[in-house]
C-alpha cells in the first residue's frame, strides 16, 4: 500500500466515523429497511456456522504451504502491460491480507439468512471474487438448498478454496476459474437474490460488474460492494452505483455497501457504523 492510499484510507474512515449513524435503525424511513437495520445489521447473535468456519480460517492462517497468485487488474504491473501478473505467496500471508473480516463476512451470512426466509425458496447467490473461500463458506452456509456461484481468476487459490468447503461439508457451491471478465458474462445466471462484489478493485471493473451484475437483480435483490472506500477510484465507483436509476437505497457501512433495488422503499442513502 502506498503512502498517498494509507492517507486517503485514514481521511475517509474519520469522514464516515464523523457523518455516520449508529442508530440500530431509527431514521430508515422504509419500514422493510428498518427491520433489516435493526435486526440483521446490528444482530450480534453467534450463529452454528460461525464456529467451524473460523476454524478453516485459523487452519489458513497457520499453513506453511505456497502457492501461485495471479493478478488481473489491480496492480499496477497489470495497468501498464495489461498482462495478467502471477506471484508465489504463502498461503497465510494471503488468508491475513485478502479474507473478508469475520464481522463483514457474518454480515453476509445473516443477509443470506434473511434473505432465504423472506423468499421461501432456494436462493441463488453471486460471489466475485473466491479467494481462499471463507467468505463463500459463510454465503453457503444458511441453507443447502441455496446456490453459490464464485468467481475467481486465481485458479490454485480457488482450488484450496475447494478443499475449504470440503472439510466444511458444503456441497452447494459453484466454483467458476478464470478471468471474471470472461467467465461472468458467459456463467452469470439469469436471477440473482444477493451478489458480493469482491475481485478487481479499479473504477472500470467495478462497474463493469455492477452492470453485468444488474439484469439478474430483482426487485428484493441485495448487491454488496466490498472496500468501497479502497481508493478515491473506488469511492467514486460507489457513488456511480448510488446514482443508478436502478437503485431505491443504499446503506454505506464503510468497509462495504449494501445496494437495494425495492422500488417501495423511499430513494435515500444511508451512512451506518456497524
Amino acid at each position: 500500500m502506498t503512502v498517498s492510499n494509507a492517507l486517503y484510507r485514514a481521511a475517509s474512515y474519520i469522514r464516515h466515523q464523523l457523518t455516520a449513524w449508529h442508530t440500530g435503525g431509527e431514521g430508515v424511513h422504509s419500514p422493510t429497511l428498518f427491520y433489516l437495520v435493526r435486526m440483521i445489521l446490528y444482530d450480534d447473535n453467534a450463529y452454528y456456522a460461525y464456529t467451524r468456519i473460523e476454524q478453516q480460517r485459523a487452519a489458513l492462517l497457520r499453513s506453511t504451504d505456497t502457492v501461485q497468485q495471479v493478478d488481473y487488474g489491480t496492480g499496477s504491473d497489470v495497468r501498464q502491460t495489461g498482462t495478467p501478473i502471477a506471484t508465489l505467496r504463502r498461503v497465510a500471508d494471503i488468508a491475513r491480507t485478502h479474507l473478508e473480516t469475520p464481522k463483514i463476512a457474518q454480515l453476509l451470512y445473516r443477509l443470506v439468512n434473511y434473505l432465504g426466509s423472506t423468499e421461501q425458496r432456494p436462493l441463488t447467490i453471486v460471489e466475485l471474487g473466491t479467494s481462499l473461500g471463507v467468505t463463500t463458506a459463510y454465503l453457503a452456509s444458511p441453507s443447502p438448498r441455496n446456490t453459490v456461484q464464485t468467481y475467481d481468476g486465481a485458479t490454485e487459490v480457488q482450488d484450496i478454496a475447494v478443499q475449504v468447503w470440503r472439510n466444511l461439508k458444503l456441497t452447494n457451491i459453484e466454483p467458476v476459474s478464470g478471468n471474471i471478465d470472461d467467465t461472468l458474462p458467459k456463467h452469470c445466471p439469469k436471477r440473482i437474490d444477493l451478489a458480493f462484489i469482491d475481485a478487481n478493485h479499479t473504477y472500470d471493473a467495478t462497474l463493469r460488474y455492477f452492470r453485468q451484475l444488474m439484469p439478474a437483480m430483482g426487485e428484493q435483490s441485495i448487491l454488496v460492494v466490498d472496500d468501497i472506500y479502497h481508493s478515491p477510484e473506488m469511492e467514486r465507483a460507489w457513488h456511480d452505483i448510488q446514482a443508478s436509476g436502478q437503485v431505491t437505497s443504499t446503506i454505506d457501512c464503510y468497509h462495504i455497501g449494501l445496494v437495494f433495488f425495492n422500488t417501495h422503499y423511499i430513494r435515500k442513502h444511508y451512512k451506518m457504523r456497524i
